[in-house]
C-alpha cells in the first residue's frame, strides 16, 4: 500500500481534472439525468462530492491543528445547503469547492503533511490516510457521472493502482455478509494481484499465501475495485474468468453505496 500522501494527493488531481472536463459542457438536461449511484442524478453525484470536498476542508483544519474531528452536527447545514442549490449551481460550486480543497492538499508543504493527524471513524488518519480516503470517494463517484455520458467509461487508472491496495481495509466495512461460507481466490490484472476472498460471518479480502484449489476469480482490477464498491453490475462487467464461482452472489455481498 503506497505510504507517502503525494501520490495520492496527485490522483486526487487527475481525478478533478477528469470531472471538470466531463461535467463543463453538460447543459441542465444532461446534469439533471441519472448518474449511476442509485436514485441521484449527475447534478446530485456533483453536489454530493462538493459538500464533502466543504467537510474534508473541515478534517484538513482539525488534522493540521491538533483538534477533534467535526461531528455530524456540523455536516447536516451543509448537506443541507447543498441540497438546496438548482441542478447548475450544484455543479458549478462543485467544482469551484473541489478545486480549493485540492489546492489545500497539494498546498501543504513537508512539515505539514507530517504533522498532520486526526483520529476519526476508530482510525488514526494521517495526510496519507486522509487523501486516501478522499480518492476512494472521488475516482469513484467520477466514474458514476462518465458512466452515465459513456458505457465504457472506467474508474480512472492512477487512482485504481492505489486503491486496489487498500481494498481489504474497505472491504471488512463495506461488504454485507451473507453467512454462506465461502473462500476463493481473487486474481487481477493492470496491476497484478493475488488475493484470498472469504465470507461467512463476515467478508475478508486479505494477500494470498500460496493456496491452490480454491475457486478462482479473475478480472482487471479496475473491476474487482467496482465489485467491492457495488458498481460491477452485468452490464459494466468486462470479461472475466469465473471458476466455482458465482460472480451474482458476490454482487450479493457488495450491495455498495
Amino acid at each position: 500500500m503506497e505510504t507517502s500522501p503525494e501520490p495520492w494527493i496527485g490522483a486526487l488531481r487527475h481525478s478533478h481534472d477528469r470531472l471538470q472536463a466531463l461535467v463543463e459542457p453538460l447543459d441542465l438536461g444532461q446534469l439533471e439525468q441519472p448518474s449511476y449511484a442509485s436514485k441521484w442524478s449527475i447534478a446530485q453525484v456533483l453536489s454530493h462530492l462538493g459538500s464533502q470536498a466543504e467537510i474534508f476542508g473541515m478534517f484538513l483544519d482539525a488534522g493540521l491543528n491538533g483538534e477533534e474531528p467535526p461531528g455530524r452536527e456540523a455536516f447536516g447545514p451543509i448537506w443541507d445547503s447543498w441540497n438546496a442549490r438548482n441542478p447548475q449551481a450544484q455543479a458549478s460550486d462543485a467544482l469551484h469547492a473541489d478545486q480549493a480543497t485540492l489546492e489545500r492538499f497539494e498546498s501543504l508543504d513537508e512539515g505539514q503533511l507530517a504533522r498532520l493527524h486526526l483520529p476519526m471513524w476508530g482510525m488514526d488518519l494521517d495526510a496519507t490516510g486522509l487523501a486516501r480516503m478522499r480518492v476512494s470517494e472521488h475516482a469513484v463517484h467520477t466514474w458514476d457521472v462518465a458512466v452515465a455520458l459513456d458505457p465504457a467509461a472506467k474508474v480512472a487508472p492512477d487512482a485504481v493502482a492505489l486503491l486496489v491496495d487498500t481494498l481489504g481495509q474497505f472491504v471488512g466495512r463495506a461488504a454485507k455478509p451473507d453467512g454462506v461460507q465461502r473462500r476463493l481466490r481473487v486474481l487481477t490484472t493492470e496491476p497484478e494481484r493475488d488475493f484470498i476472498l472469504a465470507s461467512g460471518e463476515s467478508v475478508t479480502l486479505t494477500p494470498a499465501g500460496g493456496e491452490e484449489g480454491l475457486p478462482e476469480l479473475r478480472l482487471p482490477a479496475e473491476a474487482l475495485i467496482r465489485l467491492a464498491y457495488g458498481r460491477l453490475d452485468p452490464a459494466h462487467t468486462p470479461p472475466v474468468q469465473a471458476s466455482g464461482v458465482d460472480l451474482d452472489d458476490l454482487r450479493g455481498i457488495f450491495p455498495g453505496f
